[in-house]
């Protein structure tokens, strides 16, 4: 298909009422017109114009039926803890028989927390300084000893950072895996726009683009030939999670066991809520429908209205972006057009140019895509409640709450119960604890692997000696 002339994709902008993406186009330097026209050409006008709209109508009418969800407790009759053991052993096999890949969301940059780069290659380890990309690294590094196979990794970058991720994986040597086995890929970058559904100039060369949400996750897998690739290494779930909580475990044998039992096409991980007004999403059904529920939707009686029979808050499955995802439910998906899944809109002061070209602040809009709302898509799923202390610690503002000293804090916090009970180590010894997932994840791996520590600052780590499993 031969590509259209730049008079042809000039005449298309001013169609759509985009003209003035061109009106700087004489003053610009022949690599900066090369710049906007690669930019330009990208653009789907036919979807700029639906989300033009959707600022033009009203907002929808919340949800009118919204009820908590059924999910898999924390605290369980026998009846449920015999259906985990079983369902656990199920995980591990699938683990072992190499059916599970792994799936990294990480287009993010770390602005809000005064970092230039990938949020990913932020420092979090109390004591190494170990980065939000090395835990995930070690977790699934970890579980490929335990159970005996060889991991694919699939990690989601954006535009903005994709390069710095790559070489910041080179630089360190992949931690330890396998370049062969990693496999990264990019979401798409969308323009914002602004009242009046305009796209925004970032500068005179440049459109302002935005990510596309972590819905964008589902296409980006099936357009970057993701999935042939898994199909051909006879991966069959998706283990999805975000990069911002080093807590979190990819490799989870109940999770994942609950999950293929149930033969369900997407499940979720979720955490009790702190309180009440803690500003999470639910899960929970909308319209009959499983989904998130955005806490702005609860009104004030929900948000407060409780469990007669447990007293613990009625919506309380906090969403932690935690997910098991078949396969084929994603081809299904794409194959049926169901990928177009609903848009959000984000409203905030972007920076832009004036019609002179000098630069402004321009109250515009984003458009983003939410990957749980393919859950309404299910026909089976399960919900499966986590403790938030040991699985739950994101990384998202600068101080306060959610912030890299509540991980690192949570981190030392977990090190110490590992270390409980320990007859040659007292963690009240120590001013901060790292244990490397590869070394142990329960007390009694650590009892039979963690001889040494190394002292670093008033602190210990314990790091794998070698390559290969250290952790019975």
């Amino acid at each position: 298909m031969s590509i259209p002339s730049l008079e042809a994709l000039r005449a298309d902008f001013e169609e759509a009422g985009q003209g003035h993406v061109f009106r700087h186009w004489a003053e610009l330097e022949p690599s900066q017109q090369r710049t906007l026209e690669r930019q330009l050409r990208a653009v789907d006008l036919a979807l700029v114009a639906r989300h033009g709209a959707l600022l033009q109508s009203s907002d929808a009418a919340a949800a009118s039926n919204l009820a908590p969800p059924d999910f898999f407790p924390l605290n369980r009759s026998a009846e449920q803890e015999a259906q985990a053991r079983q369902a656990a052993a199920l995980g591990a096999n699938l683990l072992a028989a190499g059916k599970i890949g792994f799936v990294l969301v990480a287009g993010g940059q770390g602005s809000r927390l005064g970092f230039d780069g990938p949020k990913g290659a932020f420092e979090i380890g109390p004591v190494t300084n170990k980065s939000l990309f090395a835990w995930h690294a070690a977790r699934i590094q970890a579980a490929s000893y335990r159970y005996g196979f060889d991991p694919l990794w699939f990690v989601m970058t954006s535009e903005a950072n994709d390069d710095e991720t790559r070489a910041f994986f080179e630089a360190q040597d992949y931690f330890g895996l396998s370049k062969q086995n990693l496999f990264f890929f990019t979401q798409d970058m969308l323009p914002a726009l602004d009242a009046n559904g305009r796209i925004l100039l970032a500068s005179k060369h440049e459109l302002f683009l935005a990510p596309d949400g972590h819905g964008g996750t589902l296409a980006a897998l099936s357009a970057s030939g993701a999935l042939e690739v898994m199909a051909e290494e006879g991966i069959e779930q998706l283990s999805y999670f975000q990069v911002d909580s080093p807590l979190t475990r990819p490799a989870d044998p109940l999770f994942i066991g609950l999950h293929a039992e149930a033969g369900a096409q997407m499940s979720s991980k979720v955490v009790p809520k702190r309180d009440a007004h803690e500003k999470v999403g639910v899960l929970g059904l909308v319209d009959g429908k499983l989904g998130c529920i955005e806490y702005s939707d609860l009104t004030d009686d929900l948000r407060h209205a409780r469990n007669e029979a447990t007293g613990e808050l009625l919506f309380n499955a906090g969403n932690i972006a935690a997910h098991m995802i078949r396969r084929d439910f994603i081809e299904s998906l794409a194959s049926g057009g169901a990928l177009d899944l609903p848009w959000h809109i984000a409203r905030k002061s972007i920076p832009s140019i004036d019609a002179a070209g000098a630069p402004t602040q321009v109250d515009g809009v984003k458009f983003e895509t939410f990957v749980f709302d393919a859950l309404a898509r299910t026909r089976s799923s399960v919900v499966l409640e986590v403790e938030r202390a040991q699985e739950f610690s994101p990384v998202k503002n600068a101080e306060g709450s959610d912030s890299p000293e509540t991980a690192r804090a949570d981190l030392t916090r977990i090190g110490a119960e590992l270390m409980a009970g320990h007859p040659d180590w007292n963690a009240a010894d120590f001013t901060a604890i790292e244990i490397d997932p590869r070394v142990a994840e329960t007390p009694e791996e650590f009892r039979t692997t963690a001889a040494h520590g190394r002292k670093v600052n008033g602190g210990i780590v314990f790091e794998p000696d070698q390559e290969g499993p250290v952790a019975g």
